[in-house]
């Protein structure tokens, strides 16, 4: 599984548990996020195993970026996604109701099209 399939995966299943309003999937989905940008263990690397590397499957090689941090772009973004669920979703749902779908469709959209601008601003900002 590459990081492309898994944002497909992720996204469908965003909006299959906002559509279904299955709490308990979104808050597992949330703690999954956290737990992969925490450790850096990566479903998509797991499953792939041994098979490639992650850098020889960069979709944004035509973006020239120097990296500043030594911070992967990918767990940066997972921390990204997962606090702005957490905020939006658990904290202020009255509110800001419609940013979890914005965030599913986008996730969703960045799966099937393999263009993600969150993680292109990420790379943008200076991580590897």
């Amino acid at each position: 599984m590459n990081d492309r399939t898994y944002r497909l995966i992720l996204g469908a299943l965003l909006l299959l548990s906002l559509y279904f309003e299955i709490r308990y999937l979104m808050y597992a989905l949330i703690g999954l996020l956290f737990f992969e940008g925490v450790t850096n263990l990566r479903l998509p690397l797991l499953l792939r195993g041994s098979q490639g590397d992650a850098a020889a499957e960069d979709h944004l090689a035509p973006i020239q970026h120097s990296s500043r941090f030594k911070f992967e772009a990918e767990r940066a973004w997972r921390l990204i996604v997962a606090t702005m669920l957490l905020v939006t979703y658990v904290l202020f749902y009255d509110t800001l109701w419609f940013f979890p779908w914005f965030m599913g469709f986008a996730i969703f959209g960045a799966g099937v099209s393999g263009v993600c601008p969150v993680l292109i601003g990420v790379k943008w900002a200076g991580c590897r």
